[in-house]
């Protein structure tokens, strides 16, 4: 839907005093996917401004430190207009947006699989976008990695070498310090498949192995990590964050937060100088 309820301040209260007694930093939330602040149809264009600046103030409202947001598709334009077009629109929602500057929330663009017209496929195309934005709005922008994208965009996490090399891309093109942000996902599809299927960890084409090594990368174990894998079954949201667990070597669970579900334990020392924690995918 392209409208969005506001929460009230009872419960934007009740959140605060669960993420201070549970330590739960940072706050990333994720922009509705409607929104394409690149697209030149007037009406989607309009909406998703509109969208987005609702986005913005909920994010400051609760207090979120980081709002995820797809950098769109450039349908009908040439992929430099559909660059523009973005950033313009995130101007534009931002300019609007009742006190957003003054709370520190950080717009932060993922990668995609590159299908079709999306933007975002390539991190110079990101690049291009937080470099122009830099420009044109005082919103400041970072990056989202999501591992499932990666792989299908032609990003090779799954080996060794291919993680490598993924890295000292980032760090060269994105700066690793701009990546405030990874969702993790294995990949349904293959090594540059162009395709966005989420699976279950250790289920798809990055494998077990795969993750292991990113939990354990120096330049990636200090990043949250945060789940949008499947939820076809009961139990599968925790049991991936398990598999998350065992992976970088911490087996056992930290205890249940009272009164909470599940997904919002506290996992602060889940792994050593690494923080995962998990949400269900829309």
């Amino acid at each position: 839907m392209w409208r969005a309820s506001s929460p009230g301040a009872e419960q934007i209260q009740l959140l605060r005093r669960a993420r201070e007694r549970l330590d739960l930093y940072p706050l990333a939330i994720h922009a509705n996917y409607l929104v394409n602040l690149a697209s030149v149809d007037p009406a989607i264009r309009e909406r998703s401004i509109a969208s987005f600046r609702g986005e913005l103030e909920r994010a400051a409202d609760i207090g979120a430190e980081y709002l995820v947001l797809h950098p769109g598709s450039y349908k009908g334009q040439s992929l430099e207009e559909g660059i523009a077009a973005f950033v313009l629109g995130l101007r534009d929602a931002a300019a609007g947006a009742a006190g957003m500057m003054k709370t520190g929330v950080t717009v932060l663009l993922e990668n995609t699989v590159g299908s079709g017209a999306q933007i975002g496929g390539r991190f110079e195309e990101l690049r291009a976008i937080r470099d122009y934005a830099v420009q044109l709005t005082d919103v400041p922008v970072g990056y989202c990695l999501d591992t499932c994208h990666l792989l299908a965009a032609g990003y090779d996490v799954s080996s060794e070498a291919g993680l490598r090399e993924t890295v000292r891309e980032v760090g060269r093109v994105l700066g690793i310090e701009n990546v405030k942000l990874i969702h993790a996902n294995d990949s349904k599809t293959p090594f540059g498949s162009h395709v966005d299927r989420h699976a279950n960890i250790g289920e798809g084409h990055i494998g077990k192995a795969g993750f292991r090594r990113m939990l354990a990368h120096p330049k990636l174990r200090a990043k949250p990590f945060i789940l949008e894998t499947p939820v076809e079954h009961d139990g599968d949201d925790r049991r991936n964050l398990e598999n998350l667990r065992k992976l970088c070597g911490r087996p056992e669970r930290p205890p249940q937060a009272e009164g909470l579900p599940h997904n919002a334990e506290n996992l602060k020392n889940l792994c050593p100088k690494s923080r995962t924690t998990t949400t269900k995918s829309s």
